[in-house]
């Protein structure tokens, strides 16, 4: 069995704005949306700014017992996945449940609430031994990061597989294409996918800081994440989630859902190499694009945008580039490019899910988002990179790619069906 899959709802938290139009508002404007960090004092550290999502849960419908018992990041996925749900159109009260799964994507998990919580049973480090009197009840929900699918399932009823994917920067792809193979196998018939990362903690700055992989360029936030200028200085920390509804092509078509996209291609690699480090060639982004094209019966011409994974850091945006010279062959040279983190930051597991939304927003728009901050580009970063301004074109069919922590590297193919009006 190998049944089309198709993308019928969206919901988006993203720095800059909530919900999907403030997000593709900001991105279409070119806009950026970090700042220097305010959840916690980081004047200590190295990198002190991120991109911040504006999240009000009172006003998302979350009651006081709600917030206590669920991290930031469960609440982002949860939020997403009522507005994806709501936007699909789908009853799901009126589906079997057995045939509902879920497939979240993250990171760091509920990094967070631990973080907060051992602050409180040590007085903020001060005490050796922690005194439990002061522990959560629901400490255990933040340990465990299988509870951040297990609230979306419960939110929606799925009692079919419920799963957490969790390899780093790619988690909100690979979370994605985990959903399209239950699918396409029959074991499922629809699946809320998507991921969820809210890592503006002191223990993720810390790491970050540790191996300059975030930007110092703190006096100047706005402008501080710069994919493929010559000036980049390391990535943007952020958070947000973006979660789907995912369906069965037919059952789409015959209840006369709006369908964004058909999932046609997927494919992911690891480079078994180093833990940050990238080879410059590009090899192994190279293969996961090659797999997921011919997934896809596409041929490399038939690509109309690239969303890149774009971090800003030195090594990645070069192996990028050349990774998609490797597999598009001279068309790399014609297809407009872009990294939407020069906006809304680097979300580790989430980022993955959030360039997906845009990329299905590139296509019902037809319009490709730009590379914020892309003024001097690096020499070796020779492609078309949309710098600054977003370029309306036709948009039938998107690449979309990701990179991790511990060598993965990711690729989906998003297509305008036939049939579905641009």
């Amino acid at each position: 069995m190998n049944r089309r899959v198709v993308i019928t709802g969206i919901g988006v938290r993203a720095p800059g704005g909530s919900g999907v139009k403030a997000f593709w508002d900001l991105l279409t404007a070119g806009r950026t949306a970090t700042r220097r960090i305010s959840h916690f004092d980081a004047s200590p550290f190295r990198s002190r700014i991120a991109g911040e999502v504006d999240f009000d849960a009172p006003a998302e419908g979350f009651s006081p017992r709600e917030i206590r018992r669920m991290d930031r990041a469960t609440q982002f996925a949860v939020a997403c996945t009522r507005d994806a749900v709501a936007d699909s159109g789908l009853d799901m009260s009126a589906l079997d449940p057995h045939r509902i799964g879920v497939s979240l994507g993250s990171a760091v998990a509920s990094a967070t609430s631990l973080e907060n919580e051992y602050l409180v049973m040590s007085d903020a480090g001060k005490d050796w031994l922690v005194d439990p009197g002061y522990l959560s009840p629901h400490m255990a929900d933040y340990l465990s990061p299988g509870i951040m699918p297990a609230e979306v399932a419960w939110t929606v009823g799925a009692q079919g597989p419920v799963t957490m994917v969790s390899d780093g920067c790619t988690s909100g792809l690979d979370s994605v294409g985990y959903a399209v193979q239950l699918i396409r196998e029959g074991t499922v018939d629809t699946v809320v996918a998507g991921a969820s990362d809210t890592p503006i903690s002191p223990i993720v700055v810390a790491c970050f800081d540790a191996i300059k992989a975030t930007t110092p360029r703190n006096d100047d936030p706005e402008h501080a994440s710069r994919p493929f200028d010559g000036s980049r200085t390391g990535f943007v920390l952020a958070e947000g989630a973006a979660m789907f509804v995912l369906e069965e092509y037919g059952a789409a078509v015959a209840r006369g859902a709006e369908i964004y996209a058909e999932v046609t291609g997927y494919a992911t690699r690891c480079n078994a190499y180093h833990m940050t480090g990238l080879k410059k060639d590009g090899r192994e982004m190279a293969e996961a694009i090659r797999v997921a094209l011919d997934e896809a019966r596409l041929d490399p011409t038939g690509i109309d945008y690239v969303n890149a994974h774009g971090s800003g850091t030195k090594q990645n945006d070069r192996h990028e580039t050349a990774a998609f010279k490797r597999s598009l062959g001279d068309h790399a040279y014609r297809v407009p490019v872009s990294s939407i983190k020069s906006m809304v930051g680097h979300s580790l597991g989430a980022i993955g899910s959030i360039e997906i939304a845009a990329s299905l927003l590139a296509i019902k728009h037809n319009v490709v988002p730009p590379t914020a901050n892309l003024h001097t580009p690096d020499p070796e970063c020779d492609l078309d990179y949309v710098p600054l301004t977003a370029r309306e074109q036709r948009v039938d069919t998107v690449l979309s790619v990701g990179s991790g922590f511990g060598g993965f590297q990711s690729a989906i193919v998003l297509r305008r069906p036939e049939g579905v009006s641009a």
